[in-house]
């Protein structure tokens, strides 16, 4: 589960409903969503067991062993599957500038995206973790086949989820991606496309941003080596002509036959003409503009957005049926095993009640020591801001939870001093007056401030069971059992 600074977060609906509702992207910088972990450091040891010490059975990169980069696949002792890469010896030699990079990537959080959940530096060690994604890449599904090649309403899906994922990136301030190609599109449990992070991040501190074929290059790159916002446009025009053709073909061969008009002769074969010619020339257009040689002529990710989102046809019916892969059936979850305390027992009993008595009793004590003021620091903003939380904690007594909304929302929005028990006392309120996707944020928000306060997780758990989101609600759970568990004299 992540954390933000905002956050956008829809009760989830039927399979059947759209899937651009479904998959609303979230807000703001950071933004987090259900399921995503808080970005952070991982040690050696983790990342060792989780791949069988870097196993080569684990590897899922294209090339194997003989890329400079491998891919691992992993599991953690949590049961949660990561994506590994293992940058080479001495590739980024400074610790500190790999992980400005890192932090920098993984604050990112976007349903589009395979999300960096975190990195590791030890010794020569450098290595990115992400969510793993278990359906392969779109070069697979488009050049490698087996049972069925994609069809033309999921070809258009993942150009629209493409664009979307670098439209983000380019919005939150990360606009430049390395070597886009069909190997860094993958397909999550769901069949859904995704971004791959690792190509927000260069291979190494010095070294190149394009590893493929130098006739799919940025003519730009090869005269001056630098990858700019619209050299990611360039790559998604040749990510467009892989879609439209199933093919790997050279860009420059491409435009020849697009301004002679042999669009019907790019078309992949194997769609067997199903497929809208107009639909088709739409993309074909859109490509060639892409690959415009004067980058100033080219797209920016706005407008490749607004082109492609009109073109989708099925948006009720799933990525996995279009796929023709199974679908995700998910694993059921246990409650943790060990004794609960009264807060996790009474959230797992979603007893909103007993929360709250525990909460005041609790009052302040698990934020002792977390806000020293100096004396200049007691002005009469101080004194109004310490008013409002003492008006708050009245009215949370007294279980006038609009009041308390209002007083603690005026606590937060001066800024001076962050207390997690506020966050948490809020979010009960948000509970307490049907508001769970509020609830959510402040426990979030919460776990910001404090991240291994198992309260902030056990109000987490709440808020998702509150939104139907059951597993996630157990996780949770299992996640502030665990922290408990940690505590607990041995």
């Amino acid at each position: 589960m992540g954390c933000c600074n905002s956050f956008f977060f829809k009760k989830p609906t039927s399979e059947k409903d759209s899937f651009h509702r479904n998959n609303a992207p979230a807000n703001g910088k950071g933004a987090a969503f259900a399921g995503v972990p808080v970005f952070s450091e991982y040690s050696l040891a983790d990342l060792k067991g989780a791949t069988n010490n870097f196993s080569s059975e684990y590897i899922v990169s294209e090339s194997g062993e003989k890329a400079p980069n491998v891919v691992y696949k992993g599991r953690l002792q949590n049961k949660r599957w990561i994506a590994v890469k293992k940058f080479s010896k001495m590739a980024w030699p400074d610790p500190k500038q790999f992980a400005d990079e890192a932090w920098g990537v993984g604050k990112l959080r976007h349903n589009r995206v395979a999300n960096l959940i975190g990195y590791c530096c030890d010794g020569d060690e450098r290595l990115l973790v992400a969510e793993y994604m278990p359906n392969d890449t779109l070069a697979k599904h488009l050049f490698h086949w087996e049972n069925q090649t994609i069809e033309w309403a999921m070809r258009l899906r993942v150009a629209l989820c493409i664009a979307e994922a670098l439209d983000y990136c380019s919005t939150e301030g990360r606009p430049l991606y390395h070597d886009l190609n069909a190997y860094r599109v993958l397909f999550d449990e769901n069949g859904d496309p995704r971004l791959s992070c690792f190509g927000l991040m260069k291979n190494s501190r010095d070294g190149k941003s394009y590893s493929t074929n130098l006739a799919y290059t940025p003519p730009e790159y090869l005269r001056n080596g630098r990858v700019t916002p619209e050299s990611v446009s360039f790559s998604f025009g040749t990510v467009l002509l892989d879609l439209l053709s199933g093919k790997h073909i050279p860009p420059s061969h491409a435009l020849e036959m697009i301004r002679g008009k042999n669009i019907s002769l790019l078309m992949d074969s194997h769609l067997e003409g199903n497929f809208s010619t107009e639909e088709a020339t739409v993309v074909f257009d859109l490509a060639s503009r892409c690959l415009q040689s004067e980058p100033r002529e080219r797209p920016n990710t706005k407008d490749l957005v607004a082109t492609l989102a009109p073109l989708q046809t099925k948006p009720d019916v799933p990525s996995y049926e279009m796929l023709g892969i199974p679908k995700h059936e998910e694993a059921p979850t246990t409650p943790p095993p060990h004794p609960l305390s009264p807060m996790g027992d009474a959230c797992t009993r979603v007893d909103l009640t007993a929360i709250h008595q525990i909460l005041v009793m609790t009052h302040y004590k698990d934020d002792e020591g977390t806000n020293e003021l100096s004396f200049q620091e007691w002005t009469q903003q101080m004194r109004d801001m310490l008013e409002a939380r003492k008006h708050g904690d009245l009215a949370f007594r007294d279980k006038d939870f609009r009041t308390a909304i209002d007083c603690y929302s005026q606590f937060i929005d001066v800024g001076t001093m962050i207390s997690r028990t506020v966050y948490a006392r809020r979010s009960l309120c948000h509970l307490m007056c049907d508001q769970p996707d509020a609830a959510l944020r402040d426990a979030m928000q919460a776990q910001c401030v404090y991240p291994d306060w198992s309260t902030a997780f056990y109000m987490q758990a709440v808020a998702l069971a509150k939104l139907d989101m059951h597993k996630d609600a157990v996780d949770m759970l299992n996640e502030a059992a665990n922290l408990e568990d940690k505590k607990r004299p041995k």
